[in-house]
């Protein structure tokens, strides 16, 4: 990695870049190896690092750069405590709310806080050491050592390093939110589908059970009555297939990734389509890929919409539309079936995930309308982009 130009437009942009970078980015563990590689060259470091505590005095997570993979192998596992870098951590915060303060030394083996290093480690001389402080705690902290072409860091480079401390703060509790949202959202959807398999497949299963039993208890004294009972017996059977067969495919991860939303919902209704054998058509207008997290939430729309449709609708057909035109992307899902009043708490709470659905619009900046009566219901989401 290139050393830094000293001129301060320059340093500014460098700055602006890794900020830039950072807030593109939604991912916790990406923005933390970015962010060690822009203190390394921002402060013209030789290594650097970045330490996550763990609360307990030792480090959850350290993020290096500067060092090859086999060196790294060679020097093997972290100490479970770090002597200074661990104080860096948790000393006397220099002033109210400002956490520990920053340090700088031209040799790190001449504190008294350092300790030892393992055999393969490389001689360190020159360092600094910046606290991350976000609400008055330490979440995380830099540790630079070896100035390139110097014998020590600047108190330039630690004003540097200290202007990025304060973005990272930033970057890494947006990041850690956005990751939180993402673990409630799978939780969301897992509740949902238990309460799916709670309202129909066992019940279902239940259903069955007693049929069974009837059958059986008819079938020497009234066998035509035994047959019948058998033979919704088996069409029992075949429903609770087709429900668990749909609630196993929606437990599989989407492939948003790799192939895009449109690609990735086409397969999800045909497979739909055929498990309850109602007619699912998806087109596709203009549409383009979009932000990764923008595509996410438009696919779940869709997913909730299109479950809606199948399960409590009993529409003979279900038309899905994506579209982008004049800098807006849109999703249409209508259907045939019986319709329902979307303003009925009752429903919005327990059966059709109103709520849901309207949160993720809402989390994107989009807009979600409703449509439903006796000829059917028509769900719209609108995401201006941009």
């Amino acid at each position: 990695m290139s050393q830094r130009s000293n001129d301060p437009a320059s340093i500014l942009r460098a700055i602006n870049d890794a900020v830039l970078a950072m807030a593109a980015e939604l991912r916790v563990e990406p923005i933390l190896q970015r962010l060690v590689e822009s203190a390394r060259s921002l402060a013209g470091a030789r290594y650097a690092a970045l330490g996550i505590p763990d609360g307990e005095g030792g480090f959850e997570r350290f993020i290096t750069t500067g060092m090859s993979e086999e060196l790294m192998e060679a020097i093997g596992p972290l100490p479970r405590t770090h002597g200074l870098l661990g104080a860096m951590l948790s000393e006397t915060p220099r002033r109210a709310a400002a956490g520990p303060a920053p340090y700088r030394t031209r040799d790190i083996r001449n504190d008294p806080r350092f300790e030892w290093w393992p055999a393969a480690h490389p001689v360190m001389t020159s360092f600094l050491g910046v606290p991350i402080v976000s609400k008055g705690t330490v979440i995380a902290a830099f540790y630079l050592t070896c100035k390139r072409d110097a014998d020590e860091f600047t108190e330039d480079d630690l004003s540097i390093i200290e202007m990025l401390a304060a973005h990272a703060a930033i970057a890494i509790e947006n990041a850690r939110l956005f990751e939180r949202s993402r673990e409630l959202s799978v939780v969301e959807e897992r509740n949902r589908l238990a309460r799916d398999l709670h309202d129909s497949v066992s019940q279902t299963l239940f259903s069955i059970s007693l049929v069974a039993d009837a059958a059986a208890t008819l079938t020497e004294r009234d066998p035509a009555q035994a047959k019948a009972q058998l033979e919704g017996l088996r069409d029992m059977a075949r429903a609770a297939v087709q429900e668990m067969r749909a609630l196993i495919f929606e437990l599989r991860p989407a492939e948003l990734g790799a192939d895009g939303l449109a690609p990735t919902l086409r397969k999800h209704v045909e497979v739909l389509g055929r498990v309850y054998r109602t007619p699912i058509e998806l087109r596709d207008n203009g549409y383009r890929r979009l932000a990764p997290h923008v595509e996410r939430e438009v696919y779940m729309v869709a997913q909730e919409a299109v479950s809606n449709a199948l399960k409590h609708s009993q529409a003979s057909k279900i038309e899905v539309d994506l579209g982008l035109a004049d800098g807006v992307a849109t999703l249409v899902v209508a259907d045939d079936g019986t319709g329902f009043d979307p303003a009925d708490t009752k429903i919005r709470a327990t059966r059709l995930g109103i709520t849901s659905m309207e949160e993720r619009a809402q989390a994107i900046g989009g807009t979600l309308r409703i449509h439903s009566g006796p000829r059917g219901t028509r769900v719209e989401l609108e995401v201006p982009l941009g």
